[in-house]
């Protein structure tokens, strides 16, 4: 029997005003009392005015808007439609948008893109964000951009100005201290490329038995570790060097891709029939979360041992009940790619969205631009017919404004 994984605790981030891009602080904000008279009578060296004198009024300051404040008005001034928009992350072409993607971030706002294909050095990929700014923003709302920059064969960013990255399996063996500066520099680039997430590191746990075997990841040498402890150190050292570099990270496969042997982005009916609710290998992701990761990232595998009717990305067992409740975590969950992956093409392009946010979860990743358009009207259409879904909805929205606020992407006016 394997041993339960330790429930981690987290405490809310305090962030200290609208649009601050500085890295937040753990644990609740404290404000100081002002100092103001104990008692409204005059003291001895304080003339009383007189009927006829009316003391000058000293002028009250401004207050800046809170970070909470500032969430809300973005939320109000949104249509439904464009909050909507906010949960799906299309992706587009890493060396920059064709015609076609640029339409659709154009016109459909989507809150968040990510990068597929190869890019052309930093200064390239810094130009082509630009325009991926400019054609997604709205009403003071930036897009979020977000690559895979995992390293060995996972690595979209590369040429001029990209360090290149070695696989997870080669990280795993530096000392905590090293892994953590090396993330930090290849954050560093990531930033100035004006890319704010790594959709990294994986956080599953590849027994060596199963290695040959696990098309996801072994075969890819994505893992860190073959044991929770060995996968645990790379996690950590890895987010809290992107962490450093002001770039968020996504701790992925939950609950894990290390026991499955095919790779749902080309094979459909992948299945987990080891994993546990508890299980021992699920310790790297409350590890992550513990180092500051900013997302994790939900699996389409189906595990017959937690939820056989449902994939995880679909399963209110998995996002509700072990990610928010077991693991205690408050911020955005994100799917496994559901736009492309062959494991979900049975499944209608719109309910992929509404039967994700329904189980939970805010960030829908959509590698086909062209279905950008279907899942937003999705999620409007079942918000409008269903007011407990619409509130999902809105705390999915809240969540991802409140990580793109964490990075500099919210103005508030």
């Amino acid at each position: 029997m394997r041993r339960p994984v330790a429930l981690i605790a987290l405490t809310a981030l305090a962030v200290t005003g609208c649009g601050d891009s500085g890295t937040p602080t753990a644990g609740p904000s404290t404000v100081p009392s002002s100092s103001v008279p104990t008692s409204d009578q005059p003291s001895a060296t304080t003339p009383t005015p007189t009927p006829s004198e009316t003391p000058t009024p000293t002028p009250t300051p401004t207050a800046k808007p809170t970070a909470s404040n500032c969430i809300d008005q973005k939320l109000k001034s949104l249509t439904l439609r464009e909050q909507a928009a906010q949960l799906i992350m299309t992706g587009i072409d890493a060396a920059g948008m064709t015609s076609a993607q640029q339409a659709v971030v154009q016109q459909q706002k989507s809150g968040s893109v990510f990068l597929i294909g190869s890019s052309g050095g930093l200064a390239h990929t810094r130009t082509a964000m630009a325009a991926v700014t400019s054609a997604g923003t709205i009403k003071g709302i930036r897009p979020l951009i977000a690559a895979d920059q995992e390293g060995g064969q996972i690595q979209r960013l590369k040429g001029p100005g990209f360090d290149r990255i070695p696989a997870a399996t080669v990280q795993g063996t530096w000392s905590s201290s090293r892994l953590t500066a090396e993330a930090q520099q290849w954050g560093s680039q990531l930033k100035q490329a004006g890319v704010h997430v790594d959709l990294a590191p994986v956080a599953d746990v590849v027994p060596a038995s199963l290695k040959s075997r696990n098309a996801p990841i072994g075969q890819l040498d994505r893992e860190y570790g073959n044991t929770p402890a060995e996968a645990s150190r790379g996690v950590r050292a890895f987010v809290q060097g992107m962490r450093n570099a002001g770039v968020a990270t996504s701790v992925k496969h939950f609950p894990g891709l290390g026991r499955v042997r095919g790779n749902t982005d080309f094979s459909a009916g992948v299945v987990d029939d080891v994993t546990v609710r508890g299980d021992a290998d699920l310790r790297p992701f409350a590890e992550g979360i513990k180092a500051g990761a900013s997302m994790v990232m939900i699996s389409t595998v189906t595990y017959t041992k937690i939820d056989p009717k449902n994939r995880a990305v679909f399963s209110p067992t998995v996002i509700q009940g072990m990610v928010r409740g077991d693991l205690g975590w408050r911020g955005v969950v994100i799917t496994d790619d559901v736009g492309a992956a062959a494991e979900v093409a049975s499944v209608p392009a719109g309910e992929r969205a509404t039967r994700f946010v329904a189980a939970g979860g805010d960030i829908v990743i959509n590698a086909k631009a062209g279905l950008t358009a279907t899942m937003v009207s999705a999620l409007v259409a079942e918000a409008e017919e269903d007011e407990s879904f619409a509130a999902q909805l809105t705390s999915s929205v809240r969540r991802v404004l409140t990580l793109k606020q964490d990075h500099g992407l919210v103005t508030c006016g």
